[in-house]
């Protein structure tokens, strides 16, 4: 048999076969990740007269080409925690090292290595999708609180005059209004009656309802204000091209948002995850994102540990802690969702949910925040683990992970 050990890095890999521990069948050597040279990879490991397996670190992205282009080659691939390898035999400080390393840590663990499988193309475009639109959120937050600055220096309050939702296409009523009534003079210099019969246009062009009652009220609290800056060219200016780039990375967010519902309802499991308290059209399908394939975690506590939900351990001596902060070695993303996840069940209050009974039992129990949140979230995997198993169990062989449709026919 041979181990192959696999160090990457960011479009370079550095490969050594070993036969044994102590015998190099193929000194250390590095490879690009091209067509060219994985091709070449492939090549020279074909060559070997025997049992192949390719072990690798699941670093970030930079595996994903290597381990696919092995994989389809027919090679059995195991894509390791890098804790693991940390952990095994001392440290390395060379990729050579790191290298053979690994190879060492395949042949000590050959037996339990478990065989990595690509995400199906779905999975993939999901999980792409949702690292966008988090970006895209976090943009969206930045450029709706720049406005907001300057909005409160030519119109203060202009936000808390409407409570709308943002509509589909990104759109929001504050925002609109801001940008055709950007100055507060844009409001209170006319009569009533004209910015009633302006605002009756307005909500007319932008398809809000108009109420004669909301335009009184708007321009009689437009006579109290006092703004900041006077009613001038550039201060029209900085407002709409503000307004322009929150319109267009909040268009942006809904696009992600409706892609990533219609891609998460083709998986098998869109029905069950979707029908778990506190998961809608817009946390679900980050839910699933982020897990992916269920059946690559042999049972809960992978999950728990992949989620970074899991207590740290500091035993020491005769000390022996039953419990400790999170790991947090996880997906950051995974646990921002479950925090979503835990504060919609308790804005909604589930009498009859598990997870509620046991985040409000923790927090009757004067737990912190984050420990009751943290909790929960826990105890969140642990059903949804439950639940999505039976569920694909159901819909096909429980331990044979998705194969890869991006190479299909």
């Amino acid at each position: 048999m041979y181990a192959v050990g696999v160090d990457v890095s960011n479009g370079k890999s550095t490969v050594t076969v070993l036969k044994s521990k102590r015998e190099a069948v193929i000194p250390a050597f590095d490879v690009t990740h091209t067509t060219e040279g994985l091709a070449a990879l492939v090549e020279k490991l074909s060559a070997l007269d025997g049992e192949v397996r390719i072990v690798m670190e699941h670093t970030g992205r930079y595996y994903e080409s290597i381990a696919a282009a092995l994989h389809n080659a027919g090679f059995y691939v195991s894509a390791v925690n890098p804790l693991l390898i940390k952990g095994y035999n001392g440290n390395t400080l060379t990729d050579k090292a790191d290298a053979k390393k690994i190879a060492r840590y395949a042949l000590d663990n050959w037996d339990e290595l478990r065989q990595y499988t690509p995400m199906d193309n779905i999975r993939y475009e999901l999980k792409t999708l949702n690292r966008q639109f988090q970006l895209a959120s976090k943009n969206r937050t930045a450029c709706s609180n720049n406005l907001v600055a300057l909005m409160e220096q030519s119109y203060p309050g202009v936000r808390s005059l409407f409570d709308s939702p943002v509509r589909a296409d990104g759109s929001q009523k504050w925002v609109d209004f801001a940008d055709t009534f950007w100055h507060v003079d844009c409001v209170a210099k006319l009569s009533l009656k004209v910015f009633t019969e302006r605002y009756r246009k307005w909500c007319k062009r932008h398809g809000y309802n108009f109420s004669e009652g909301k335009a009184a009220e708007i321009h009689g609290k437009a006579k109290t204000l006092f703004p900041l800056v006077p009613k001038t060219d550039v201060a029209k200016l900085m407002v709409r091209e503000a307004v322009i780039q929150l319109n267009t990375v909040s268009r942006a967010v809904e696009v992600f948002r409706a892609q990533m519902n219609s891609l998460a309802s083709q998986l098998p499991e869109y029905e069950a995850v979707m029908g778990m308290t506190g998961v809608g059209p817009s946390v679900g399908p980050q839910l699933m994102a982020e897990i992916g394939d269920l059946r690559r975690f042999e049972h809960q506590k992978p999950l728990v540990a992949f989620a970074g939900t899991d207590p740290g351990r500091n035993d020491s001596g005769v000390k022996e802690s039953n419990s400790g902060r999170s790991s947090k070695r996880g997906s950051p993303y995974l646990r921002k969702t479950l925090f979503v996840i835990m504060s919609v069940l308790i804005q909604l209050r589930p009498a009859d949910d598990p997870v509620y009974q046991f985040l409000d039992k923790k927090r009757s129990e004067g737990k912190p925040y984050y420990v009751y949140m943290t909790a929960g979230g826990t105890k969140f995997l642990r059903i949804y683990y439950g639940r999505v198993r039976d569920c694909l169990k159901e819909k096909g062989p429980w331990d044979k992970p998705a194969e890869d449709t991006a190479n299909s026919d």
